[in-house]
């Protein structure tokens, strides 16, 4: 697990190459700001005797059944990370995409836009689940995608429901069909347009180095990018205090290492360090 050694050797060897540097992150980097996870028992929904799971929610068959409750859950989420602040894992991130420049790439699975609050530029992140501050059309597989309106609260009581009046002002303002939360669902599949599949691939075949932080590789595309990399000779380390599925992956790679730490703990250095070597690169 912690071996220090090994980790400088594949920070340092990062300064020889012109290929991606892809941050990869997952809740665990927001935890620290106080963001609860989408499984935890913080997730659960309840609308009057209905008490709803997260993954029962989270599917386009749950909008086209009930709409409000869906939206209600999902701009009680969003009050929620709008009351987050950024920690020093997002700010550590800020810093290395500053100093790298176009071999920097972040590719998060969160929707709570801290990574953007903290100064991480949209060009050179993906956001492969979405943003929890943006709609898109309901009625079309693809769309533009548009902000929340500032006219929807972003301080939502857990027990308030959003009125049909509401429901008219999130519409999509392009094509003025019923609106959407802009995420990816359990039940929709990843695409290039909304949530950058392809682009997502083709970086991991030129990635350098992968640092993947907070994730427990629970989704799909994700694994992808994981296995792809680590088949192209990329470095790989994981940043996770519990063992997963990448942190097992990371200790059976040559050029791989688990880092069993928080994101908060582990990155300002590791960051810092890859910065030192371009430096002195």
């Amino acid at each position: 697990m912690q071996r220090p050694e090994k980790l400088e050797q594949l920070l340092s060897e990062a300064k020889t190459g012109t290929g991606r540097i892809i941050v990869l992150t997952g809740a665990g980097v927001s935890a620290a700001s106080g963001i609860p996870t989408f499984r935890g028992p913080e997730g659960y929904w309840t609308v009057g005797s209905k008490v709803y799971h997260p993954m029962e929610l989270a599917t386009r068959s749950a909008f086209m059944r009930a709409p409000e409750d869906v939206w209600s859950w999902y701009l009680y989420r969003r009050g929620v990370c709008h009351r987050a602040e950024p920690n020093e894992a997002h700010h550590a991130i800020t810093r290395l995409e500053r100093g790298l420049g176009e071999r920097f790439l972040l590719i998060t699975q969160n929707v709570d836009g801290l990574h953007a609050r903290s100064g991480c530029t949209r060009e050179r992140s993906y956001e492969i689940h979405g943003n929890i501050d943006f709609l898109r059309s309901a009625e079309r597989e693809g769309g533009p995608v548009s902000p929340i309106p500032k006219s929807i609260e972003t301080t939502w009581a857990k027990d308030r429901r959003v009125t049909a009046a509401e429901l008219e002002q999130l519409r999509c303002p392009v094509t003025k069909e019923r609106g959407r939360p802009h995420v990816l669902w359990f039940d929709e599949t990843y695409d290039e347009e909304n949530f950058r599949f392809e682009s997502s691939l083709s970086a991991a075949e030129e990635a350098d180095l992968l640092l993947i932080v907070g994730t427990s590789a629970a989704t799909n595309l994700p694994i992808h990018v994981a296995k792809l990399a680590a088949r192209c000779g990329a470095a790989f380390i994981a940043v996770n205090p519990e063992p997963s599925l990448f942190t097992s992956q990371a200790e059976r790679l040559p050029r791989g290492v688990w880092l069993e730490a928080t994101a908060e703990a582990a990155l300002p250095a590791i960051c810092e360090r890859l910065l030192q070597t371009k430096r002195l690169g």
